[in-house]
């Protein structure tokens, strides 16, 4: 197994530990999960990502505003209709390195 070497107290603040538990509780659902999924291949609107899910538009609605406020996702708004893409580069880091992980 590979050591990590961390500066000392780097997280030791249980502030930062409190906000790291929080983001990683996001990614903790599936449907979440699979959404971030999706926006990787391209930005969607909300009825878009019910039917690739084949779930409800409110059942998405309620994870994109969950996603929207940990800023995992951002919004544009295009006429009517909102267009949802990931927020920025972490996102998909994240992902990769969970995926990575559970494939070791």
């Amino acid at each position: 197994m590979k050591k990590i070497k961390l500066k000392k107290d780097k997280y030791a603040s249980d502030e930062t530990i409190d906000s790291i538990a929080e983001l990683l509780s996001i990614f903790g659902d599936s449907t979440r999960c699979r959404i971030i999924a999706i926006l990787f291949k391209s930005p969607k609107n909300v009825s878009e990502i019910a039917e690739e899910l084949n779930m409800t538009v409110s059942a998405i609605s309620h994870s994109i505003r969950i996603l929207r406020q940990a800023k995992i996702v951002k919004s544009k708004k295009e006429g009517r209709i909102v267009i949802y893409s990931l927020g920025d580069e972490h996102i998909f880091k994240i992902f990769e390195m969970a995926k990575e992980h559970i494939e070791e």
